[in-house]
């Protein structure tokens, strides 16, 4: 991994698909339902400036999709690569997905952090996020047509 330099963080575009989905397997707590080109595909053609990357000297160091769907401002997929963990990456990250969510006009962002990743929610508490213990997600698989 590059050095300790602040990481660039420029938004995710179709040819990145390889790329991200890669590092996912490597980074990533997980996999998604939607961890294919198709689902990337869509990602980036939806939301354009959603998926936000990461980069030291030109490497993928992290990632985090700034959801926003008008109404909510939803963080998935909050990515570091293990070389580049406690080196501020999650930080930067999180801070470019704020400023994207307030300007288009969000007024509180809510992530999505599995229950058995300890060390997220270290990260997830260190850059001010809280669990809200009265919500609990639903979820139900749909039909691929």
């Amino acid at each position: 991994m590059a050095g300790m330099s602040t990481p660039r963080i420029r938004a995710a575009g179709p040819a990145d698909a390889a790329l991200v989905l890669a590092f996912w397997r490597v980074a990533a707590e997980g996999t998604s339902i939607s961890d294919d080109e198709a689902g990337f595909a869509r990602l980036v053609g939806t939301d354009p400036g959603a998926l936000l990357l990461a980069e030291r000297d030109g490497v993928l160091v992290g990632t985090v999709i700034a959801g926003f769907d008008g109404w909510r401002c939803h963080l998935y997929r909050l990515a570091v690569h293990p070389d580049a963990r406690r080196q501020g990456v999650a930080r930067v990250l999180l801070d470019a997905a704020e400023a994207r969510f307030t300007a288009l006009g969000g007024r509180r962002g809510d992530a999505m952090v599995l229950e058995r990743n300890e060390s997220a929610h270290h990260a997830w508490r260190a850059a001010g996020y809280a669990p809200e213990p009265h919500w609990r997600r639903w979820t139900k698989p749909l039909r691929r047509s």
